[in-house]
C-alpha cells in the first residue's frame, strides 16, 4: 500500500506514525526546509526562538500517553511558565517534539507538491517536475491551501470553505538585559502574548534574554503584508516598552508571519476523506490546539487501516 502525506506538520507526522507503526512506509512532502509546522525553532548566531507554538498541553489519555512517551525519550519537558500552571515544551526547541515522532520515518524536506489527480487506479502526486503514483493520499496543510491541490470545484475544497483562520505576527528578539518575566498575557496589547524563551529547559545558555511576541490577530491582520523589516520595526518598540529597556540592548530581532496561525472557526470533524482513499486533516477540522492535530492525523491513520482490514 503506497501512501503520500502532504505536509510534515503535527497532523502529518501523527498520520505516518500510526501507519509506520503498523508496517506501512508512508512518504511525507513537505516544502519547508524543517518539518513541524508551527512546532517551529529558528536558530540563529546562536541564538534559539520557538517562534510558532509556545507550549503544548494535552486533554486526551491518548495525546498524554504520546507526551509521556516524548518526555521518557528525551523530546519534551515541563516548563514552569511563572503562572499556576504548568506546560510541556519539545527539547532542545518545540521542534525536538516534531523530530522525534518523525524518527524513521521517510520525509522528503523541501518537495512542495503542485497538484494531486486522481486516475482511475491510482492519485498522481506532481512534485518538482516529477510525478508519483500512490494509493491513498493525506493532505494535511491548511484548508485554504487545498484547492491549490486539489482544484476549486473538488468536493473536498467545497467542504473545508466555511473553515476560518486567524493570523500571526511573531517578534523574536535577544536583549541584553534581566527577565523581567517569564510569561506575560494582554489581549488588549498589540503584543497579545510575551514569553522569555530561555526559560524553558534544555534552551542553550548565550548570556542574553531571548523573547518571543505573538501579536494579537487584530493587529497581526492590520500589518499581515507588511515586509519582514517593517514589522519587525513596529514590534519592536512595543516591546521594549513593555519591557522598559532601550534599543541599544537588542542584540537581535526579526518577526515571522504565520498565515494561518489559529483556526478560528473549525470544521467540527476529525477529517474530511472521499472513497477512504484521499483524506485532508489537521488542526482546522477540530480546533487551535497541537492536541487537535495530532487527534485529527491519528484518526485518519486509523480510519485508514480499519478500511485496509
Amino acid at each position: 500500500m503506497r501512501v503520500a502525506i502532504i505536509g510534515a506538520g503535527m497532523a502529518g507526522l501523527a498520520c505516518a506514525r500510526r501507519l509506520a507503526d503498523a508496517g506501512l512506509t508512508p512518504v511525507i512532502f513537505d516544502k519547508g526546509r524543517g518539518i513541524g509546522g508551527r512546532l517551529a525553532t529558528r536558530r540563529v548566531d546562536g541564538l534559539q526562538f520557538d517562534h510558532g507554538a509556545q507550549y503544548v498541553t494535552a486533554r486526551s489519555s491518548e495525546f498524554s500517553a504520546v507526551l509521556r512517551e516524548l518526555h521518557k525519550a528525551g523530546a519534551a519537558a515541563i516548563w514552569q511558565d511563572g503562572s499556576d500552571k504548568s506546560h510541556v515544551v519539545g527539547v532542545p526547541g518545540m521542534s525536538g517534539l516534531a523530530h522525534a515522532l518523525a524518527a524513521g520515518l521517510d520525509i522528503r524536506k523541501q518537495t512542495p507538491v503542485a497538484a494531486v489527480r486522481a486516475t482511475a487506479d491510482a492519485w498522481l502526486v506532481t512534485s518538482g517536475g516529477a510525478t508519483h503514483n500512490f494509493d491513498r493520499v493525506v493532505i494535511t496543510v491548511p484548508a485554504p491551501q487545498i484547492a491549490g491541490l486539489l482544484g476549486q470545484d473538488h468536493p473536498i475544497v467545497a467542504k473545508a470553505a466555511g473553515v476560518r483562520f486567524a493570523p500571526c505576527l511573531t517578534l523574536m528578539a535577544a536583549i541584553i538585559a534581566p527577565p523581567l518575566f517569564l510569561t506575560r498575557s494582554d489581549d488588549t496589547y498589540p503584543l497579545a502574548w510575551i514569553a522569555q524563551d530561555s526559560s524553558k529547559p534544555g534552551r542553550p545558555q548565550s548570556g542574553v534574554c531571548t523573547l518571543v511576541a505573538q501579536a494579537s490577530p487584530e493587529f497581526s491582520l492590520l500589518y499581515l503584508e507588511e515586509d519582514i523589516a517593517s514589522s519587525t520595526a513596529r514590534m519592536l518598540p512595543l516591546l521594549c516598552d513593555r519591557l522598559g529597556v532601550a534599543a541599544q540592548q537588542v542584540q537581535y530581532a526579526s518577526t515571522h508571519r504565520w498565515r494561518y496561525a489559529r483556526v478560528t472557526a473549525p470544521l467540527g470533524e476529525p477529517f474530511l476523506h472521499t472513497a477512504g482513499s484521499l483524506y485532508a486533516g489537521g488542526d482546522w477540522c477540530i480546533g487551535p490546539r497541537v492536541e487537535a492535530a495530532w487527534f485529527s492525523g491519528d484518526a485518519i491513520a486509523r480510519d485508514m487501516l480499519a478500511r485496509m482490514g
